[in-house]
């Protein structure tokens, strides 16, 4: 979790609050077994439950509380996501992808168990964050609960996350030079997307109208930009105690990063211009998105 000097006292408390409901609802929704295939399961947990700033579902439910979507509702949504999101973590964490070793200040699921093991974990984890979401638990509306599957799907997919994931391996290539609106447009997939589903679920959950869904969205991908801007800045500066995984890794890879393809400076003026952008985007919810505000604001600040 972010230390408080990173986030204010009041944001810092209410992402606190979040973080915990969400862990008991992960923890209720994988529980611990003594079945022959409990290995799996621990895996799971591992890759889910040591750990993170929890974001996606911290935005997930912030969006939700701005349609009064009762809370149940918007855990189960939350937990979804972080499901997915830790199953991107654990494969991407892999020798085959990033190669890491240290992951949320401990060893990543293929150290702790094996290469074999960590592929079925995040697995595992895909398939139940739909199931989650295809439940009636999660909402009595089977329409709802549709939307719920296919944005997900839409944003986690080839168009999505794994796209993004594709072409972050491209540009480890030394014959690829991306650009700067290259750059972007592979973390706005890799990175943006999934966030922005995060704040869409909660519109998607009260069914809320077309101009709250789209502002949500387009805040998400600005905020998701900024977190990857940012995420470069830290991994040339950070030191790895405060960031809970390796640094330096993009630039030992030859990865093109806002950094490598702009500088620091002029990357850290990138992140204030699309932090900026983010917020302007919430001014239809008037001070009610005080939180989402201040998260934004969070991640220009943000030391690990």
């Amino acid at each position: 979790m972010p230390s408080p000097r990173d986030a204010s006292p009041k944001l810092q408390a209410k992402m606190d609050e979040i973080t915990d409901a969400v862990n008991r609802t992960i923890a209720r929704l994988l529980p611990e077994t003594d079945l022959p295939e409990a290995p799996l399961y621990d895996a799971m947990r591992h890759g889910t439950l040591g750990g993170g700033k929890r974001l996606r579902p911290f935005l997930a439910i912030q969006s939700a509380f701005l349609f009064n979507v009762p809370s149940a509702r918007a855990r189960r949504v939350a937990a979804a996501i972080e499901f997915v999101h830790c199953y991107s973590l654990i494969h991407d964490d892999l020798p085959a992808m990033d190669d890491a070793s240290l992951r949320r200040g401990q060893p990543t699921v293929h150290k702790q168990y094996d290469e074999a093991t960590a592929i079925l974990a995040g697995d595992a984890l895909l398939t139940l964050a739909f199931e989650v979401l295809a439940d009636p638990e999660t909402h009595e509306d089977p329409h709802v609960r549709c939307q719920l599957v296919k944005a997900l799907a839409q944003a986690a997919g080839g168009h999505g996350m794994v796209g993004g994931q594709m072409l972050d391996l491209i540009a480890e290539n030394d014959e690829v030079e991306f650009d700067v609106g290259e750059i972007s447009r592979l973390q706005r997939m890799k990175t943006g997307k999934l966030m922005a589903f995060a704040c869409e679920a909660g519109a998607i959950l009260g069914k809320a109208g077309e101009p709250q869904r789209k502002a949500l969205c387009a805040y998400a991908h600005d905020l998701g930009l900024a977190f990857q801007v940012t995420d470069d800045i830290l991994d040339v500066e950070a030191d790895p105690q405060d960031t809970g995984k390796d640094t330096r890794k993009d630039e030992s890879a030859g990865k093109a990063t806002f950094v490598s393809t702009m500088g620091k400076d002029a990357a850290r003026e990138r992140a204030e211009m699309i932090v900026n952008q983010a917020i302007r985007h919430l001014h239809i919810f008037e001070n009610r998105a005080d939180v989402l505000k201040d998260l934004a604001l969070y991640v220009l600040q943000r030391r690990a």
